[in-house]
């Protein structure tokens, strides 16, 4: 390969204008913006295959070098050098050596080699700077092309207590799906197929939650082993989809795949929300990479420790955490929400560690400065906004403490469901709560039912297949020794005490998975499925697979259990049908209008009222509920009001079988078993009489519907 040669910069050249920041292209050229407030000097790189031209960014306003250049066009890939002062003790790491990105890039070309000269300090110095040129290995900005026709995209706008998310990676969703194009799998282009877009179809999804497309980079030293960074928890692009799930990446065009993408998603009805880092970068602590942020201003993008502001504070367990408090820096964040919102087309955010945002001083505070500007911001607040409520920091786990504005992964309810299924001794009072919406941590402050995110898996941890089967993790494919990923999924194997043979342990395994995809999509909230529990995909035991780019992590798509698939189709039907297992308020416990009976009702198997002392007996194991359909008002097709069914739920978590007493004839005069767990069956047409004895096998759950006046 020929060598790069750097030149002065020969083209016209025009002052440009501050804002908007990053690189915009108008049809006619592309005005260049960067902020830094420590920057003595900016110099634009323009690159060809052979040439970096470099150009001074002479204007400078509101902290801002800029520039308009007429004849600089989309794919032009460019970067920037920074003159600012070498000084880590002081928190400054100017080093005009290193070719660093715009922050503001609407795609970047992430081509990249790890090498030494993407340090800005030297190997055997951190306070020493290295000198060696790194334009030949870094990453580099791409200017996009802004126009799209959107054909009248309509946003599907799905109410929260009618979403169903579906956590899903880009590429593992579709990488080995045999009825997409070999050259389309893994990519944007692969979400919108009509093989998986038809697949969320059936299946009931009315939102797909990506995990991180936000550029990112892969850690030098998963690659040193030969891994990559497949989760994408490593953003260093905040508005730059990632270049390597496009089907032709490197020019730009990952931006118009991606507007595709949604477009397609939307007309086929289905929301899309995004996975986001607001959090850290993928810069690391004061050993990592200078690719972007730190060699533009140092101090201004990240949180320094006080007093020895040449080490990074660390509330993410990533080396660095971004410094909220600077007003720039929320800038950032906030134009790259918007910017997702109205030039992306998406529909809502899931934010990664959230309580990290939240952070001003010490302590996580609900009404810190960036919750206040998405209260306040027209745009943004209109979004969904789903935040994962904890971080690895002291007092960082706040679930259940965030804005009224916000709905957030319900923790509480994973752990609780998961130990109830399994056997775990506990209060019957927590699982009521958490089959309700968890009032508890939501209703004092406003917000409803569907505040609470409830799921059982998630990416970070066990599929529901390997959950139920595993007594321990496998994570030794990530060269740790089996020693990372969560160890709470101790002694799982369903939780069977002794099990006679294989037959019986693959059948006890299957009741449940069906137990846990039953409890979660007849809960009250908002239900999130990962990706392929409902196709019963495996990962071998590995609980920890961000690093797993392979057969490990991608769906299977040629191994699917038709079964399990059909029972969870017919699970989110039921839900979608019938309100009053998606309530849009709290349970009252009391008569409501239209009916001579409470809303809700709590029994012990035996049909009785529960008294206020069963609620704490710790080695109960079992109990049922009525929910009663007849006060339940929805518009229907016609805009008239509609009366649902009413239900009760029987849940029996113990190991033996164990028979329930139907509820009397004040509650329904006429039953139908709708789902029972011991087998695959929904929507059954099996009679019960009030009063009557039903039998439920051990660790299973019935559902019971009696038909509306």
């Amino acid at each position: 390969m020929p060598k790069r040669k750097a030149i002065a910069g020969t083209r016209r050249v025009w002052p440009g204008r501050p804002f908007p920041l990053g690189a915009t292209y108008d049809g006619a050229g592309t005005n260049f913006s960067l902020y830094s407030e420590v920057a003595d000097g900016v110099e634009l790189c323009l690159f060809d295959d052979h040439t970096e031209e470099r150009i001074s960014l002479a204007e400078r306003t509101a902290l801002c070098f800029h520039a308009y250049l007429p004849d600089v066009r989309p794919g032009q890939h460019y970067g920037y050098r920074v003159q600012a002062p070498w000084d880590p003790r002081r928190g400054l790491r100017g080093n005009p050596a290193k070719l660093l990105l715009d922050p503001y890039a609407k795609a970047i070309d992430g081509t990249m080699r790890w090498h030494p000269s993407l340090y800005s300090h030297q190997a055997g110095d951190p306070m020493a700077p290295e000198t060696t040129d790194s334009a030949a290995y870094a990453p580099r900005s791409v200017v996009a092309d802004p126009f799209f026709d959107w054909e009248g995209d309509r946003r599907p706008r799905t109410t929260l207590s009618d979403t169903v998310v579906y956590e899903a990676h880009v590429k593992g969703a579709t990488y080995r799906h045999p009825e997409i194009e070999p050259e389309l799998r893994g990519t944007y282009s692969g979400i919108a197929h009509p093989a998986f877009l038809d697949h969320l179809q059936r299946l009931g999804i009315t939102a797909v939650e990506l995990m991180p497309v936000h550029q990112f980079v892969h850690d030098a030293r998963l690659v040193a082993a030969g891994l990559r960074n497949y989760w994408g928890y490593n953003s260093i692009g905040f508005f730059a989809p990632h270049d390597e799930y496009a089907s032709r990446p490197g020019i730009g065009q990952q931006v118009q795949e991606f507007k595709s993408m949604v477009r397609t998603l939307h007309e086929a009805g289905i929301e899309v929300i995004l996975d986001v880092v607001y959090n850290h970068t993928a810069e690391g602590s004061h050993l990592g990479p200078t690719l972007a942020f730190k060699g533009i201003d140092n101090p201004a993008y990240y949180r320094l420790v006080p007093g020895d502001p040449s080490h990074y504070m660390d509330y993410t367990g990533t080396g660095n955490s971004l410094n909220m408090r600077n007003p720039h820096t929320l800038q950032l964040v906030m134009d790259s929400l918007r910017y997702w919102v109205t030039e992306m087309h998406v529909d809502g955010f899931r934010f990664d560690l959230a309580a990290t945002l939240a952070r001003e001083l010490h302590e996580v505070d609900r009404l810190s400065a960036f919750f206040d500007l998405i209260q306040q911001d027209p745009i943004i607040s209109q979004a969904k906004l789903i935040a994962e409520p904890w971080d690895v920091g002291e007092g960082g786990y706040q679930v259940g403490n965030f804005p009224p504005l916000w709905a957030e992964w319900n923790g509480k309810y994973r752990d609780c469901v998961r130990d109830f299924w399994r056997g775990e001794e506990q209060g019957l009072a927590e699982v009521a709560y958490r089959l309700t919406g968890s009032s508890d941590l939501y209703q004092s402050n406003g917000r409803k039912p569907y505040a609470s995110v409830n799921f059982v898996t998630a990416h970070d941890g066990f599929t529901l297949r390997d959950l139920v089967s595993y007594d321990e993790k496998h994570n030794e494919a990530n060269g740790e020794g089996n020693t990372d990923g969560d160890s709470y999924n101790r002694s799982w194997n369903c939780g069977v005490e002794g099990p006679t043979d294989d037959q019986e342990v693959l059948a006890l395994r299957s009741r449940q998975v069906r137990n846990f995809l039953a409890t979660l999509l007849l809960s009250q909230g908002m239900p999130m499925l990962l990706a392929g529990d409902e196709l019963g995909r495996t990962q071998g035991g590995n609980n920890n697979a961000y690093c797993q780019d392979n057969e490990i992590s991608w769906i299977d798509w040629t191994h699917v259990d038709q079964d399990l698939l059909t029972y969870v189709i017919g699970l989110v039907r039921l839900r979608r049908d019938h309100p009053v297992l998606r309530r849009r308020r709290f349970f009252q416990g009391r008569a409501i209008h239209g009916s001579q009976v409470e809303d809700i009702e709590w029994f012990t198997p035996g049909g009785e009222v529960m008294s206020d002392a069963g609620w704490n007996v710790s080695t109960t194991r079992s109990l049922m509920v009525f929910l009663n359909g007849q006060g339940i008002t929805e518009p229907g097709r016609r805009g008239e009001k509609t009366v649902d069914d009413s239900f009760v739920l029987c849940i029996h978590a113990g190991a033996e079988p164990l028979t329930f007493t139907v509820p009397d004839a004040r509650w329904g005069e006429a039953w139908t078993v709708e789902v029972d767990t011991r087998d695959w069956s929904i929507d059954g047409d099996r009679a019960v009489r009030p009063g009557a004895p039903l039998e439920l096998q051990g660790r299973s759950l019935v559902l019971l519907r009696s038909q509306s006046s």
